[in-house]
């Protein structure tokens, strides 16, 4: 068994430059290429997670800035409504007014009219009784035989 340890630790002095040789490349490596490709890594991915949240952050802005213009959109509709409502109103009280107008207009004319025609009336009564007394005197006379300058028995 003695010889196996000798052999085994000649293989382990052979292997001592080795084993250095692989320990100093790994403090190499670690120091020139590790190192840095992960301090690349974790700065790509602070950037990655910053743009993303960054890009959250604008979404959520976009979106709270598209519900004040849907908000202010309806709000300037809901005005045009209202406008629109009292200019229609206003049109209807101005049509009613002169509606209302028109009818006083009407009336007193209808009633001029009436009281002119009472008087139109009237007066050709007035003119036909006289006209009938007349003509009735004129038949009455001729019937009678009487003439233009006797007197009418009472």
């Amino acid at each position: 068994m003695g010889d196996i340890l000798s052999q085994l630790a000649h293989l382990f002095i052979q292997a001592i430059p080795t084993v250095l040789f692989v320990f100093i490349t790994f403090l190499i490596l670690d120091r020139f290429f590790f190192r840095p490709m992960t301090a690349v890594l974790k700065k790509r991915e602070e950037q990655t997670t910053g743009a993303v949240e960054k890009a959250r952050e604008q979404t959520a802005a976009a979106e709270e800035k598209s519900r004040q213009y849907e908000d202010a959109l309806q709000a300037a509709r809901q005005e045009i409504y209202r406008q629109r409502e009292a200019a229609r109103r206003s049109i209807l009280g101005d049509r009613e007014a002169a509606l209302k107008r028109a009818r006083k207009q009407s009336e007193a004319l209808v009633s001029q009219a009436q009281t002119d025609l009472a008087a139109e009336v009237a007066r050709s009564k007035t003119e036909l009784q006289g006209a009938c007394q007349s003509l009735g005197r004129e038949i009455a006379g001729t019937i009678l035989g009487w003439t233009a300058g006797e007197k009418e028995p009472s």
